[in-house]
């Protein structure tokens, strides 16, 4: 007769829960499923009327389809500053959502290595970032964090060549040919990455500040009083208090798109923020984060110290200043992941990689163009030209006439304007051509 020995059933959680992450180790902790809400299901952007695909149009405000006319607009609030913000505890990260919200796919470039999310279906073969064809469609991952707003763009397609011809047009040290050539021929909308900081910091400040004061001395040699002045300095200390709101870390890499170049399309306008809704998506490109959040905050407590010292320095009233020492303390530290619209282009000029963006909100263009350095060559001698030739005529007639010194030293002080007006002029030419 055999011996049956009863084994412990397993446990199954009831209908609706799941498990969740455990504090404490050998304890298993089960909550309620999250429920399924209208955004996670996968949607369809076939017409109705004629089968064709729809797209998110900026004239019409909703979703359209450019063969029968059918438009359907986008039930979302607008929620402006309103928008929730997320402290930085690890519930909130692993209570956000996952994914897009619909069936999306990854255009993978293989010159440059960036990765877009595209529409299902969607036929493309040009990467935004660099302007390579090398590029392979593959499956979407869906275990990046799901953006939580967005600013829809405002700015249409259609208008985005013409704001490139003005600013093509722009800038005397410019190539002429660029204004009437098809060099930059289309613009890319793309939905970028962005992490949103709001904080307070409290900057604590101590630096010895120099204070000019006047004394009276007697020159024993000329046996009079004299009016001599000295830097005396003093401790001082302060406090600067400052409300961080809205701002704004690129989530994509540096080394995919300029961020010097992203940065002169700020602002945008937070008022029009609006809940994420796939539908903005649906036709456009869009980018997952690259910069998590940790790195994000990281580099925007960086800026943000930064801003704090301004905000010291301001509270100081001289420009001598040593020993300076600040300590920010953070507090009430929040984030938001969202999607901000920008038109990107990528083109070629003499076999080399120039970049425009567009804010698909404001129409505020930025970008790098290249450079005719024998132009800015020409007006850099022209400068300089004067004062060089006032120098070397006055020298001989130090020796001639008593007037030569006078003559060099215009020439000397002309030359030396000339060397710093060419310096900022040359550092603006330079800006222009960087990528």
């Amino acid at each position: 007769m055999t011996n049956h020995q009863n084994k412990p059933k397993e446990f199954s959680p009831p209908q609706g829960y799941q498990q969740v992450e455990s504090r404490v180790p050998g304890v298993v902790v089960y909550a309620p499923q999250p429920e399924k809400s209208e955004i996670d299901q996968v949607r369809s952007y076939a017409c109705p009327n004629c089968g064709a695909t729809t797209v998110y149009n900026v004239s019409a405000g909703g979703i359209a389809c450019e063969y029968c006319g059918y438009i359907a607009p986008i039930n979302v609030d607008q929620v402006g500053h309103a928008a929730q913000d997320f402290e930085f505890t690890l519930e909130t990260l692993s209570q956000a959502r996952l994914g897009w919200g619909t069936q999306r796919q990854v255009l993978h470039c293989d010159s440059c290595g960036a990765e877009l999310s595209i529409a299902s279906g969607a036929i493309t073969n040009t990467c935004a970032f660099c302007a390579s064809n090398q590029v392979n469609v593959l499956t979407i991952p869906e275990e990046t964090l799901r953006p939580r707003y967005l600013i829809p763009f405002k700015i249409p397609p259609e208008k985005t060549l013409s704001l490139a011809r003005e600013w093509l047009g722009k800038g005397w040290y410019h190539p002429a040919e660029l204004v009437g050539t098809t060099i930059l021929q289309r613009f890319y909308g793309l939905y970028l990455p962005f992490w949103a900081f709001n904080a307070r910091v409290k900057a604590d400040w101590r630096a010895q500040v120099g204070y000019q004061e006047t004394y009276r001395h007697y020159n024993a040699s000329q046996k009079r009083w004299e009016t001599r002045s000295r830097t005396v300095w003093r401790w001082k200390n302060g406090q600067a208090n400052l409300d961080i709101n809205d701002f704004l870390v690129s989530g994509s890499a540096p080394k995919r798109i300029s961020h010097y170049i992203l940065s002169k399309l700020y602002p945008f306008n937070m008022k029009d923020l609006v809940a994420y809704e796939p539908d903005f998506l649906a036709g456009w490109q869009a980018q997952a984060y690259e910069t998590t959040l940790p790195e994000a905050w990281e580099a925007g407590k960086k800026n943000i110290r930064e801003q704090a010292k301004k905000a010291c320095y301001q509270q100081i009233p001289t420009s001598q200043v040593r020993n300076f020492s600040m300590n920010a303390a953070f507090s009430d530290e929040t984030w938001r992941y969202i999607l901000l619209p920008v038109y990107l282009a990528a083109y070629r000029y003499d076999n080399k990689i120039y970049h425009a963006m567009i804010n698909g909100q404001t129409g505020t263009i930025a970008g790098s163009k290249p450079v005719d350095w024998w132009k800015v060559w020409l007006v850099i001698a022209a400068i300089l030209a004067p004062g060089a030739f006032l120098t070397l005529i006055g020298l001989p007639l130090i020796l001639l006439v008593g007037t030569g010194a006078i003559v060099s030293s215009i020439g000397i002080f002309l030359f030396t304007i000339g060397v710093i007006i060419s310096f900022f002029l040359y550092q603006d030419a330079k800006k222009s051509e960087s990528t």
